[in-house]
C-alpha cells in the first residue's frame, strides 16, 4: 500500500513566539522549528502499516524553505520519499487554502489515485483540527478522524476513536483519509542508519504552478479571516502569600468564593 502522510513544520512550542508586525502572521523565522509532534504519530503509523505488508510512505509538507526539516525528520524515521510544496504565494494561507494545496499535491504525488492518507489530528501551532476533514472533502474520500487505533484489512479499515465516556469503532472503505491521535502508537527515534539513509532519499519540490493552483486562491489576501491586532501576553502577576495562623482554611474558602470558584 502506498501511503501519503501530510506533515507540518511548526515553531518550537518551547520558544518565545511572536507575530510579524507587517502582516500579523506568525513569525516563523525568528524561532526554531520542528516536525509537529502529532504528525510523528501519523508517520509512525504509516511505517507500521507498510512494514506489515508492502508499499511505500511519501511525506508531504507545505511551507517555506525551512519546512524541509520536517520531511528530513520523517525520512530519518523511515519514510521512503518526500514532497515539499514551497511557494512564496502560500504565505498567510488559512486552513481552507492549505487544504486546497495539500489536496492537489496528494493527487499529483499519487497520479490522482491515493490509497491512504494519514495526518495528525491537529498541528501544534494552529490547533484547529479542521484541515484533515477539508482535505478529505476535496479528495472525495471517506474521512476517519481522531483514530486511536487503526487496522487495515483488504479494501477497508477499522479505527477506534476514544471519547471521554466511550470508545467508538468506525469502518470505512479504501481509499480513505485518517487523522490520528497521540494515543495510537509510540513514534520511533531515528537510528544512525536511518539518518544516513535519509540523505539519499528523493525529495521533490513543487510550486503552485506545478500543482495547477491559482496563486490568487491562496495566501493572506485570500484568507477568510484576518488578524487585526495582536498584543503580548501580560506578565504573570505575583501570587498572594497567605500566612496560615490557624485560619488558612477560612482564607482559602474566601479566596475561592471571591473568584466564584465556589
Amino acid at each position: 500500500m502506498n501511503i501519503v502522510v501530510c506533515v507540518k513544520y511548526v515553531p518550537d512550542a518551547q520558544s518565545e513566539r511572536a507575530f510579524r508586525e507587517q502582516d500579523k502572521t506568525v513569525d516563523r523565522d525568528a524561532v526554531d522549528g520542528l516536525l509537529s509532534e502529532v504528525d510523528e504519530y501519523a508517520v509512525e503509523e504509516a511505517l507500521k502499516i507498510v512494514e506489515a505488508s508492502e508499499g511505500e510512505v511519501t511525506v508531504l509538507t507545505v511551507g517555506p524553505a525551512q519546512a524541509a526539516d520536517a520531511i528530513k525528520k520523517a525520512l530519518q524515521m523511515g519514510a521512503d520519499k518526500g514532497v515539499h510544496v514551497c511557494d512564496d504565494a502560500i504565505h498567510g494561507s488559512d486552513a481552507a487554502a492549505t487544504s486546497l494545496v495539500l489536496a492537489e499535491a496528494i493527487k499529483k504525488a499519487t497520479d490522482g489515485s491515493p490509497e491512504l492518507v494519514l495526518m495528525g489530528m491537529t498541528s501544534t501551532d494552529g490547533v484547529m483540527g479542521v484541515v484533515p476533514a477539508m482535505v478529505a472533502e476535496r479528495l472525495g474520500m471517506p474521512q476517519v478522524t481522531f483514530a486511536s487505533e487503526l487496522t487495515i484489512e483488504g479494501g477497508s479499515l477499522r479505527a477506534r476513536r476514544d471519547g471521554d465516556a466511550a470508545s467508538d469503532t468506525i469502518e470505512a472503505s479504501l481509499p480513505a483519509l485518517v487523522s490520528v491521535t497521540d494515543q495510537i502508537n509510540e513514534p520511533r527515534y531515528p537510528s544512525f542508519k536511518g539518518i544516513m539513509a535519509a540523505k539519499k532519499k528523493p525529495v521533490e519540490q513543487w510550486t503552485l504552478a506545478d500543482l495547477g493552483v491559482d496563486a490568487g486562491a491562496v495566501g493572506i489576501d485570500a484568507a477568510w479571516t484576518k488578524v487585526i491586532d495582536v498584543a503580548k501576553r501580560p506578565p504573570r502577576a505575583q501570587g498572594t502569600i497567605v500566612k496560615d495562623e490557624g485560619d488558612g482554611g477560612t482564607k482559602l474558602a474566601e479566596f475561592l468564593a471571591a473568584g466564584k470558584f465556589l
